[in-house]
């Protein structure tokens, strides 16, 4: 089975992806490292050299590329990487996978986030107190995308072990 967490940047998809791996006895994916490997740099390089549709592409095609050559795989996306090309249609439509949503509030994914800006190519050129009202809108236009998803898991006031816990009680 794959097993593919989707959720806003700085949801835990990459810190809970590892220990969901980890109890399913599979293999972990960041989709973001993967990226990095493939292209010999860093996401932020990508998109500053070579801008955000470009890197939608080559995102998209990842997601493929990893979904149609793997059998036993937990793999974390990117927060948009649902919402470009036609990936969330791609994901909903295979029959070995499972989509998983982690759902953060703003004010969780704010804190997490304002420290973590220079890493954030989407975030780096806002002010902290911009922060929250990005996340919120970003949120809207990307909900549609993100419902798609099987299982919707609230992640807020709950450890990561309750919330690999939770996941894998659905799985089943």
């Amino acid at each position: 089975m794959i097993v593919v967490l989707l959720g806003y940047m700085g949801s835990g998809k990459s810190t809970i992806g590892r220990l969901l791996a980890a109890k399913l006895n599979s293999k972990f994916q960041d989709l973001d490292d993967y990226i990095e490997d493939f292209q010999k740099c860093s996401v932020s390089t990508i998109f500053k050299t070579k801008g955000e549709i470009y890197f939608r592409k080559i995102e998209a095609a990842a997601v493929k590329e990893l979904c149609s050559n793997q059998t036993d795989l937990v793999l974390a996306l990117g927060g948009g990487t649902p919402c470009y090309s036609d990936t969330m249609p791609f994901l909903v439509s295979q029959p070995k996978l499972v989509t998983v949503m982690l759902k953060t509030s703003i004010a969780n994914l704010t804190k997490r986030l304002v420290n973590e800006k220079s890493k954030r190519p989407l975030l780096s050129s806002l002010k902290n107190d911009e922060v929250p009202e990005f996340i919120a809108k970003h949120l809207f236009e990307r909900s549609a995308y993100y419902n798609q998803a099987e299982i919707s898991i609230l992640t807020d006031n709950i450890s990561q072990k309750e919330i690999v816990d939770s996941i894998i009680s659905k799985l089943v």
